[in-house]
């Protein structure tokens, strides 16, 4: 099977996905309702899209292209909004959130779909264990070779966008100990981790021919890397984010992929080499495990230093690029939740407050529909 050419796109445009639990208002957990949900927006005219996801519990939202923070946040705005109205309609509720804290994974349902039950067939167990909800950002790449030298220049700052949008530290009712746990889930299919080193279009052509060939994979939807090319979009996705709980931090997200890849293509830093990733399972790792408060070892210097103050120092560096592309906001954002702390912080600091993990998704769920907390105001606040 040969690969799509790479349709090249206009370059820094983006759009983004988001993966959103659907839960029942009695008790908070997950209810398989994914069903009546699309059957409300069948026919529906708008420039988002909305559609099932593995198991039945879970619908993906996808916007449409956008340049700039203003746009795309009135669109995931007018997302949250109609969906919201559907779930209030249907008597169920909607949040963000990496994980369910204590859903089951053994409950849960395939959506009935070819393409998810053959996933079901050959991953097994791991299916449903895959009811994980993340954000995916898609960044617009004019061809297929600037596509891959961005796709591994990027993949130098993974560990930033895992520490910075972790919202995962419950799993099957316990706290794990991780920011994402939900990336561990993600990490148990085969074809996870990181992309190979490839830098130009015809090379990883050969290469996914060769690989389809084997019958190892049928399309690029196989291949579970944390940074993939998507070459009917002309994009590269990003896909280690959780998905976080209010609108404003999925764009803000958003917008510092997009000023990072500013940077990466007019500056062009370093090599896409193999150096950038000596170290890089220790680098996600350590994201994953401890958010910002992780080591980061640099690629290119050796330096070890925390994620946090890799970010702020790499804020310093593309601040002309964020001013370029008046995205100041975003990355007000994105210092604010190395300064006071990652979704993640915030979930924890409710629990040690005393309220069950019920409690806890409820409000996640109200802070998802009016983008504020609820209840008393834990030490450990949201950035605003």
């Amino acid at each position: 099977m040969s690969l799509s050419p790479f349709s090249g796109s206009e370059a820094l445009t983006l759009g983004v996905e988001l993966e959103l639990q659907l839960l029942s208002r009695e008790d908070y957990d997950l209810t398989p309702q994914a069903h009546d949900v699309l059957r409300r927006f069948r026919g529906k005219k708008a420039g988002w899209e909305i559609k099932p996801e593995l198991t039945s519990s879970m619908i993906e939202v996808s916007t449409s292209i956008h340049r700039g923070f203003d746009s795309l946040l009135a669109e995931l705005n007018e997302i949250c909004e109609s969906l919201s109205k559907c779930a209030r309609f249907l008597n169920i509720a909607v949040c963000g959130g990496g994980t369910h804290p204590f859903q089951r994974w053994s409950d849960q349902q395939i959506f009935d779909r070819p393409r998810f039950h053959q996933i079901s067939t050959r991953y097994g167990y791991l299916a449903k264990q895959f009811t994980v909800f993340g954000q995916h950002v898609h960044l617009g790449c004019s061809d297929g070779n600037e596509a891959l030298g961005l796709l591994h220049r990027l993949s130098r700052y993974i560990p930033q966008f895992i520490a910075l949008s972790a919202c995962s530290p419950f799993v099957q009712g316990q706290d794990t100990g991780f920011d994402s746990a939900r990336l561990n889930s993600v990490f148990a299919f085969p074809l996870s981790g990181r992309a190979p080193l490839v830098t130009t279009w015809d090379d990883f052509s050969r290469f996914f021919e060769k690989m389809s060939s084997r019958r190892i994979v049928e399309s690029m939807k196989d291949f579970y890397w944390d940074l993939r090319p998507k070459p009917e979009y002309g994009t590269i996705e990003l896909r280690v984010c959780d998905t976080p709980l209010r609108m404003k931090t999925a764009a803000a997200l958003a917008i510092y992929m997009q000023i990072l890849g500013r940077y990466l293509i007019v500056e062009k830093p370093f090599a896409p080499d193999e150096d950038l990733y000596t170290a890089y399972t220790f680098n996600r790792f350590q994201a994953c495990r401890f958010g910002k408060e992780g080591l980061i070892v640099d690629p290119q210097t050796g330096e070890q230093r925390t994620i946090a103050e890799d970010i702020l120092d790499t804020l310093r560096r593309i601040e002309g690029h964020a001013i370029d592309l008046r995205a100041e906001d975003p990355c007000r954002i994105v210092r604010a939740i190395v300064l006071k702390g990652n979704e993640a912080d915030w979930q924890r600091t409710l629990v040690k407050s005393g309220i069950s993990l019920t409690e806890l998704v409820r409000r996640q769920a109200v802070l998802w529909e009016t983008g504020r907390k609820t209840g008393a105001s834990p030490e450990t606040c949201l950035p605003a």
